[in-house]
């Protein structure tokens, strides 16, 4: 028979209303609800990484190429298509994704509104899935017919059409700066809102046919390559192998360089949730030792009587190890039912809004990172566990006949 759990079972037992019951009820309360908080914490954190990384990742890929050049505009250098990256894209480790795209500014103009844009064009390569996501209107422009012009529908951002009072269906023309000065009537398609000023207020997507046609390009020159990689954590690994193929005259670029601001606020809300997650444990292991430190003076008698038995330290050491573990799982228990619960109710009815204009998104989203959350039950027990050791050496400095006496 394990002896000290035997006794650790009854010594958790108290009586409904005692002090015992009572102090057990707050160390458990304290461990339900330091975890409740971490899984809370960290679910938050993540779905603010993820849905901000996805909405970067609509219109700026993991990695582009471009033609090296000193112009600090939007008119880009050609880039051919027969370059040895692009054909052989298939075979670089880590690369989901390659597509070929060209930017040109212009001006959209309305009877009473015009507004300056970036026309990004695209082809039959690019990919829409992110896209469609962040639809809230219409659909995506037809591109990549080899009608010789392109195509001349459009899909522009929701804070563009409302500055410009446009909707789904309307003529919209485009004016592209040059000598002279060209013009294309666009039909908007479609719009779309990620919530990003960034983005919302600069980019809009067309056929890249009609940028080529304006460039005077051939229909085997871009603007850059946009690549998209499988991991986005092994970047720096992925970047050198897309930089080995590169030639002379290409510069890659970033994405976390490209929006580096976003990047570093990302990184500051990491450094915040180390210092959250630190002092939750302090006050955690801080409060299971102040429970476990009651629960032994309160039974002082009981453990004279066990030593006045030939019982020896480390098995009633053991015993209220035991007793505090306990503590820690039901903690676990009630801890993990309530943070996921929170976490359920908000991923399924969205019932905390944000403002978008400050936190690019709509709501607080959740993202369900389960190997996160094994590890916060593992660490809070592990923590614990290591922790419950230290007010039980008290143990060794109790005398059997003071402890006896102590009861009276």
């Amino acid at each position: 028979m394990n002896v000290p759990l035997f006794l650790a079972r009854k010594v958790r037992h108290a009586p409904q209303g005692s002090f015992s019951a009572t102090v057990t009820r707050v160390g458990i309360a304290s461990i339900a609800l330091g975890l409740a908080v971490l899984i809370v914490a960290f679910a938050v954190l993540f779905g603010f990484k993820d849905t901000i990384r996805q909405k970067i990742f609509l219109f700026g890929a993991h990695l582009q190429v471009g033609k090296f050049t000193n112009n600090l505009s939007y008119e880009e250098s050609p880039l051919p298509l027969n370059t040895k990256l692009y054909q052989e894209r298939d075979q670089i480790p880590g690369i989901q994704h390659m597509q070929a795209v060209a930017l040109k500014a212009g001006i959209l103009k309305t009877k009473d509104e015009l507004a300056g844009v970036v026309l990004k064009g695209v082809g039959r390569d690019y990919n829409w899935d992110l896209v469609r996501e962040s639809l809230v209107a219409g659909t995506v422009p037809d591109v990549g017919a080899d009608t010789g012009t392109g195509s001349t529908q459009l899909l522009l951002s929701q804070y563009m059409a409302n500055q410009l009072r446009v909707k789904v269906g309307d003529n919209v023309p485009l004016y592209f700066l040059g000598n002279p000065p060209r013009a294309r009537r666009m039909k908007v398609v479609g719009i779309y809102d990620t919530g990003l000023e960034e983005v919302d207020k600069t980019i809009a997507l067309g056929d890249i046919r009609l940028i080529q046609r304006l460039n005077r390009w051939g229909v085997d020159s871009v603007g850059s390559y946009e690549i998209f990689v499988t991991d986005f954590e092994r970047l720096p690994q992925i970047e050198g192998n897309v930089f080995d193929r590169m030639a002379p005259d290409m510069r890659l670029t970033r994405v976390t360089d490209q929006y580096r601001p976003l990047f570093d606020w990302m990184v500051l809300l990491d450094r915040n949730m180390v210092i959250l997650l630190t002092l939750i444990a302090f006050v955690a292991s801080f409060n299971m030792v102040s429970v476990l430190l009651v629960l032994m003076m309160e039974r002082t008698p009981m453990i004279g009587l066990l030593k006045a038995l030939g019982g020896p330290d480390p098995l009633i050491r053991r015993m209220f190890v035991y007793v505090g573990l306990n503590m820690v799982g039901w903690g676990l228990l009630i801890g993990n039912v309530v943070g996921l619960g929170l976490c359920f109710v908000q991923d399924r009815f969205k019932v905390i809004p944000l403002d978008p204009k400050n936190y690019y998104m709509n709501y607080v989203p959740i993202s369900w990172d389960w190997p996160t959350i094994l590890a916060l039950n593992a660490g809070t027990i592990l923590l614990i566990a290591l922790v419950l050791w230290l007010p039980t050496f008290i143990i060794n400095r109790i005398q059997p006949v003071t402890a006896i006496q102590f009861k009276k």
